[in-house]
Formats: structure tokens, C-alpha cells, sequence
């Protein structure tokens, strides 16, 4: 009978607890169900405010196609001349803005910078050249030596004597002769750079020349150098019309022994004429400055 009691008594207590399981599962599922509508309605909300923002986006663009369009229309009418004025199209006057004068400095280099950076450079360049030339060397004579003998062109003394020989003409205070030497190789052609041959013999910068038989290859003795016979008539060391070096006092005044004189070396004058980089006045110029210094040293050397 104890037994039957127990079992009696322990069945409601099951009951009770499956009831109790029931009802929880219950709540769990209504706020499931419940956050889920929530949800819902949160995303229905969002679906209306972007259906309204697009409703009204799509109305401004709407409106704003439409006056584009009118004022179009009423561009034409202007240009056409159908009216005179237009209500769509009104122009726009901006109230001008007032800057201090350092505010217009700083604005207008803001605005320039690059065509201020590029004029800049070129004034840079400009001053860098002009600096280069004034602060160039400017001889008072230029003698060209255009021969095969490298031992005539580097004579110590070659442009100290032709500068004792000259004066100062660029009134500086001192007197100076520049030596421009080619030397010519056995082929005809010069060691280096047959352009600055070519540039000198067809500039105005000089007119003397010491020479040899390769220098006479280059140019015409009859049409472009001067007969010296006529201008010292009876000189024992001019033949052909140009003044030969050898057993001369050539050797002694540039430092060199008489030995390294070659037969064929002498001086002569280029002719005024008109070449490719100068102009017959020009090189009428130069030698009416640099006739008087020839004069001297062949007298020199004659003695």
C-alpha cells in the first residue's frame, strides 16, 4: 500500500514538470515570433523610406530636366530673336570680392606659379649667358695656326711674341693674342674636329694665318689670300706671295730650335671676302686692326 501511495504521489510531480517545459517553450517561441515581426516591420519601414527618397529624387530630376528643357527653348528664342528677354534664363552676377593688396600679390603667383616657374628658368639662363659673355676673354687679335707640326702649334713662346708684336685695341689695359690651333693630319683632315676648322675659316675673328703646304689644300691662294709681294715688294723670304718662317728669327722668338721649323710653314693673310658665318666688312675690320701687327713682325723677322 506504501508503494501505490509513493507512485500515486510521484506522477503529479512528473506532470507538473513536463507542464512547466511546455510553457517555457511557449515563451521562447512567442519572442522568437515576436522579434521576427519586429523585424519585419523594421524592414517594411525601410522599404517605404527608400521608395519615398527614390519618389522624390525622381521628382527633382523630373523638374530639373524640365527647366534644362525650357531654358533651352528659350535660348533659342533669344538667339533667334523672338524675344528679347527671357524669364527661364537669368543671369547670375556675383558681388565681386574685395582682397588687401598683398592678398592680390599672393593670388596672382598662386595662379601663375608655373608660368612665373618656366619664365623664371629662362631669365636664369638668359642671366647665366650673358654673365658667360661679358666675362669671356676678348683677345685683341686671334692668329690661326693650321699646319701638320704639332711643335709649332704648342711653341711656348708663340703667344707672347705675337702679343709683343700687338696692341692693346679693346682698350682692357693689357695685351693679348689668342692662338687657335688645327693641326691638320697627314690624310688632309684635322686632328679633332674638322667643325671648328670649318667655323674658323669661315668666321671674321682673324685673318692671320701661319701655315703650310696643308692649309693651302683648304682654300683658294688666288681668291682667298692676299699677295704679299705687293704689300712688301723686294722681301727675300716671300715667295708666292707668303712670308716663309724658315732661317728665320721665327724659331728663336717662340722658343723652339730652327730644326723643328718645317720648309713649307709661313704666314700669310686671308682675304676679305664674304663667307659662310662672316661678311666682307667684317673682315675688312679685322684687318685693318691686325694689318699694322703683320707689319711689325715681319719686319721683326726679316732682321
Amino acid at each position: 500500500m506504501k508503494d501505490k501511495d509513493k507512485e500515486t504521489k510521484v506522477k503529479p510531480s512528473a506532470d507538473n514538470d513536463d507542464d512547466r517545459l511546455d510553457i517555457k517553450k511557449s515563451i521562447f517561441e512567442v519572442n522568437k515570433e515576436l522579434r521576427e515581426q519586429k523585424q519585419k516591420e523594421e524592414e517594411a519601414q525601410q522599404e517605404e523610406l527608400k521608395r519615398r527618397l527614390e519618389e522624390r529624387e525622381r521628382k527633382r530630376q523630373e523638374e530639373y530636366d524640365k527647366r534644362i528643357l525650357e531654358e533651352k527653348k528659350e535660348l533659342i528664342r533669344l538667339k533667334q530673336g523672338l524675344i528679347e528677354e527671357s524669364e527661364e534664363i537669368h543671369e547670375e552676377i556675383e558681388d565681386p570680392v574685395k582682397m588687401s593688396f598683398w592678398k592680390k600679390i599672393g593670388n596672382f603667383f598662386y595662379h601663375n606659379k608655373w608660368w612665373l616657374g618656366i619664365a623664371s628658368v629662362f631669365v636664369i639662363i638668359t642671366v647665366v649667358l650673358i654673365k658667360n659673355y661679358l666675362s669671356k676673354p676678348r683677345p685683341d687679335m686671334v692668329v690661326l695656326v693650321i699646319c701638320e707640326s704639332d711643335i709649332i702649334g704648342d711653341a711656348p713662346e708663340l703667344e707672347k711674341y705675337l702679343s709683343s708684336m700687338s696692341s692693346d685695341f679693346n682698350d682692357n689695359g693689357k695685351t693679348e693674342v689668342s692662338v687657335y690651333f688645327i693641326q691638320m693630319r697627314g690624310d688632309g683632315y684635322a686632328t679633332g674636329s674638322d667643325t671648328k676648322l670649318t667655323t674658323e675659316l669661315n668666321s671674321a675673328e682673324s685673318v692671320i694665318v701661319i701655315g703650310d703646304e696643308k692649309f693651302l689644300e683648304l682654300v683658294n691662294p688666288e681668291t682667298e689670300l692676299l699677295d704679299l709681294d705687293e704689300m712688301f715688294p723686294e722681301n727675300r723670304n716671300i715667295r708666292s706671295g707668303r712670308f716663309y718662317l724658315k732661317h728665320t728669327k721665327f724659331a728663336e722668338r717662340v722658343g723652339i730650335s730652327d730644326d723643328d721649323v718645317p720648309y713649307d710653314l709661313f704666314i700669310t693673310v686671308r682675304k676679305p671676302r664674304n663667307y659662310l658665318y662672316a661678311k666682307e666688312e667684317e673682315m675688312e675690320e679685322t684687318l685693318e686692326k691686325d694689318l699694322p701687327v703683320l707689319e711689325k713682325i715681319i719686319s721683326d723677322l726679316s732682321e
